[in-house]
């Protein structure tokens, strides 16, 4: 692997607002930032497009993916249905002289932060409480109530790991988790924050 830039984890629970934060750090030039896109083993959901929300390939040619070596990190979250970072995704946007940013479950982030200790800021967004975590779930109408019920069970188990992060966030309010998550890239990259602009 080619050694470049700095890697910066953002991880959570599902619906703590960790992808809403790396969309907004995506949108700041100065920072330099590139979405690492990871692969999936699970089908396209609506409109969702290959390389760009995802990297969709068969159970069969994933596993074969993990054989050959090619992940910088991989899960199988449900039976079957794996993720992952490819080894070549971030060679790209190293290639291409960019930050890289992740917005990644929490597993897959602390591997990647074992593997590059030194260069690696990982992130933990906090949700206020995993009842706003429900609420904020069910507000998406993207899932059936056991699918929720799942996701919260398992953020109980993803909350005990914020400890293991370099910085936990609190997202309590969304204005203040933007700024602090700014205020903390900037600072991580040696970049002058820019006056924000709301």
């Amino acid at each position: 692997m080619i050694q470049g830039g700095k890697l910066l984890i953002f991880s959570a629970p599902s619906g703590s607002g960790k992808t809403t934060i790396v969309k907004y750090l995506l949108e700041r030039p100065e920072l330099n930032l590139a979405f690492s896109v990871s692969a999936t083993s699970r089908p396209q959901r609506g409109k969702e497009r290959h390389g760009t929300n995802y990297y969709f390939m068969s159970t069969s040619e994933f596993k074969q993916h993990i054989k050959n070596g090619d992940f910088l990190e991989w899960e199988e979250v449900y039976r079957d249905n794996f993720y992952g970072t490819l080894k070549s995704e971030v060679d790209r946007l190293w290639a291409e002289g960019k930050n890289v940013i992740f917005d990644i479950d929490v597993v897959g982030g602390l591997r990647i932060k074992k593997k590059f200790p030194e260069q690696t800021l990982a992130v933990f967004v906090k949700p206020p409480s995993v009842d706003e975590l429900k609420i904020r779930l069910k507000k998406r109408s993207t899932e059936s109530e056991d699918k929720i019920n799942m996701r919260v069970a398992k953020a109980s188990v993803e909350l005990a790991t914020a400890p293991q992060f370099d910085r936990v966030i609190k997202n309590y309010d969304l204005d203040k988790a933007l700024q602090e998550s700014y205020q903390l890239v900037a600072e991580f990259l040696g970049v002058e924050p820019l006056k924000q602009t709301q």
